[in-house]
């Protein structure tokens, strides 16, 4: 009996052990390029074209825009003849009364941020384009822009980032 039990307890440590030491890792990025014919892409930076402008955007578009890429494809940044070439400019950064509280006055407002992108796939030309990304984030207006601005255009950068990401290299 006691070699019995013993025997079972040393196949539930081996199993344990099994479990331990395997693991299965899996990414997704939603990337979904053939790299036997890509394996360069061109981001130029992206200028200021709005009326209304938050001066530390530009920079931070830019940076977010292109370690989207590098974090999630294995294609090399080039500075020209990409076999895909990512262009555009920021063309608008506004806010608006979103919402109004029961006094009549505005209890909420929207930034917003918009992109032209235009995109030009060098292997494949069908799949080229220029298009227009829309980000929005609301705050109270009990707070001013100056508090929360970094904050929300740091989401509205992440959103537009991976809305440009999604559009050009994950195709699903």
């Amino acid at each position: 009996m006691k070699s019995k039990l013993k025997y079972i307890h040393l196949i539930y440590i081996m199993s344990l052990l099994c479990l331990v030491s395997c693991a299965v890792s899996y990414k997704f990025n939603g990337a979904s390029i053939d790299y036997t014919k890509i394996k360069t892409i061109q981001i130029a930076e992206f200028p200021i074209r709005s009326a209304y402008v938050w001066g530390p955007m530009g920079p931070m578009f830019n940076n977010a825009m292109k370690d989207i890429f590098a974090r999630n494809t294995r294609l090399q940044q080039v500075k020209r003849n990409g076999d895909m070439k990512i262009e555009g400019e920021i063309t608008q950064y506004q806010q608006r009364n979103k919402s109004v509280s029961s006094e009549g006055y505005s209890a909420q407002t929207e930034l917003s941020m918009t992109i032209m992108v235009r995109f030009t796939n060098n292997k494949n030309h069908n799949e080229d384009f220029e298009r227009q990304f829309t980000a929005n984030a609301t705050y109270d207006t009990t707070q001013s822009l100056n508090s929360v601005q970094e904050k929300l255009v740091e989401q509205m950068i992440k959103d537009l980032t991976e809305q440009v990401f999604n559009a050009t290299v994950a195709n699903w």
